[in-house]
């Protein structure tokens, strides 16, 4: 990836990606900075305008603790009230059926 011609951002995604773990931001920051080689007149406010990018892009997801990661790391969350699987529905006999099915499984 040639840094220089590549945003902020999508120089962010490469580095998580090749990390595979949350980061703590300002190191992610300043590793985006370093790696645009773009001179900075600021460095705080190159840092505030490159976390409020990271913050408007679905691609990067806050875990917590000032760290951040990407969003495909996580499984996307399903809606309250949305249909359920077939699985987890059924009567109490078809429940009792597909236990006894699991348990037969995992016995033999």
């Amino acid at each position: 990836m040639k840094y220089e011609e590549s945003s902020e951002m999508d120089i962010a995604y490469d580095i998580l990606s090749k990390k595979g773990e949350p980061v703590y931001y300002k190191d992610l920051i300043t590793e985006v900075i370093k790696k645009k080689a773009k001179p900075v007149q600021s460095l705080s406010r190159a840092i505030a305008e490159v976390y409020t990018q990271i913050n408007m892009d679905s691609r990067f997801q806050h875990t917590g603790k000032s760290m951040w990661g990407l969003t495909e790391w996580n499984p996307p969350e399903t809606k309250r009230g949305a249909s359920s699987s077939s699985a987890s529905s059924g009567s109490p006999k078809t429940s009792r059926l597909r236990e006894k099915k699991l348990e037969s499984i995992q016995e033999g």
